[in-house]
């Protein structure tokens, strides 16, 4: 068991130090040293993520620019993400799971959670490789939309169908999910109706009943939308947890991580990032790239009309979260979530979603 004194678990923007760095360094490398940290941004959500930069000597080695995510100072996100311990299963999956993902993930370069005190994750930050962050309302084109869902393709398809998964990461729906759902089913109906009222018009009256009657029957729903074949979902996958190595994506904040239903994954993606009549019009050759290299993947191949109406039916989520998102406050820029809002409304709306899931 470490020592406490080496511990890398931080709260706060200014308990970053050399001597903390130095220790981050420590688990790297042998023999570096540390001289000095400047703190060059902090930016508050469902995590505080801190940018940082590292003078020490050995450039060619340890990279120079980090990312760090911490608990999130603002008090509401804290409350939302601290009890079903969002940071520390986004930790879990980097330390135990990511390796076996097919996806280009960020450089960690130190992961821990410590129980009682809290996480902290350590990454090179993507501009020290040059590589693009998105942004939560970037709105993709059809050409970089084809090639997000041929990556999660291939991670559906990696993971497709296989319940040892589970067994033998039991974290992934483990006590953080449950308490998750236990949070979001207790709290459904008051966050949709502060959300509807607050997104001002942007969704249409017409959806305002059928999105209440979903949040009274949330936990139902839910239960129904993971029933189909299970596989390892991300299930936050909207433009800003996405970044580019010129025209290929890669995947960030795996903190909702999860077995469940890969089409939730496509059905959340398009609902955010395509501007609604770019989604009308390329949706179902999208859909139909998706079963195409899931089955290259390794997976069984599907009824694409079974998968045309579970990808109706789980538009419901990204709506739900978007919605919840503004309820709450605080966790996305308030314009992005605006934009996200509308473009999934459109998505529920177009599909008539609510009532999909009757069916």
């Amino acid at each position: 068991m470490r020592k406490s004194s080496s511990h890398i678990v931080v709260h706060k923007p200014n308990e970053l130090s050399v001597q903390w760095a130095q220790r981050v360094v420590n688990r790297l490398v042998a023999g570096v040293k540390v001289s000095d940290i400047q703190l060059c941004s902090v930016d508050v959500g469902t995590s505080t993520r801190l940018r940082v930069e590292i003078e020490h000597d050995a450039p060619d080695v340890v990279p120079s620019r980090w990312f760090i995510k911490t608990p999130s100072l603002a008090f509401k996100s804290r409350l939302i993400t601290a009890m079903p311990r969002f940071l520390h299963k986004e930790v879990s999956f980097y330390r135990s799971l990511s390796g076996n993902v097919p996806l280009k993930l960020p450089r960690i370069l130190a992961a821990e959670s410590r129980f009682g005190l809290g996480s902290t994750l350590v990454m090179s930050d993507l501009s020290e490789h040059d590589l693009r962050p998105g942004r939560a309302a970037d709105a993709l084109s059809p050409e970089q939309a084809g090639r997000v869902i041929v990556h999660l393709a291939r991670l559906h398809g990696r993971y497709w169908n296989k319940p040892a998964l589970l067994k033998s990461h039991r974290w992934l729906n483990g006590f953080s999910y449950q308490m998750e759902n236990h949070m979001g089913s207790l709290l459904a109906v008051p966050l949709m109706k502060r959300g509807l009222q607050r997104a001002d018009g942007l969704i249409a009256k017409r959806l305002h009943g059928p999105a209440l009657r979903y949040s009274r029957n949330r936990r139902s729903i839910k239960h129904g939308l993971a029933k189909d074949v299970k596989t390892l979902v991300h299930y936050d996958c909207h433009p800003g947890n996405i970044f580019w190595d010129e025209s290929e994506p890669g995947f960030l904040d795996w903190q909702l991580v999860r077995i469940g239903e890969g089409i939730g994954d496509v059905a959340y993606f398009l609902a955010t990032a395509l501007e609604p009549d770019v989604r009308r019009a390329h949706e179902k050759n999208l859909l139909n790239q998706y079963a195409e290299q899931l089955t290259i993947a390794g997976a069984e191949r599907v009824d694409e009309r079974l998968l045309f109406r579970r990808y109706q039916a789980h538009l419901v989520y990204p709506f739900e979260a978007m919605t919840i998102t503004l309820a709450i406050g605080g966790m996305m820029h308030h314009e992005s979530n605006l934009e996200l809002i509308e473009r999934a409304a459109a998505a529920v709306d177009d599909h008539d979603s609510f009532a999909r899931l009757k069916a």
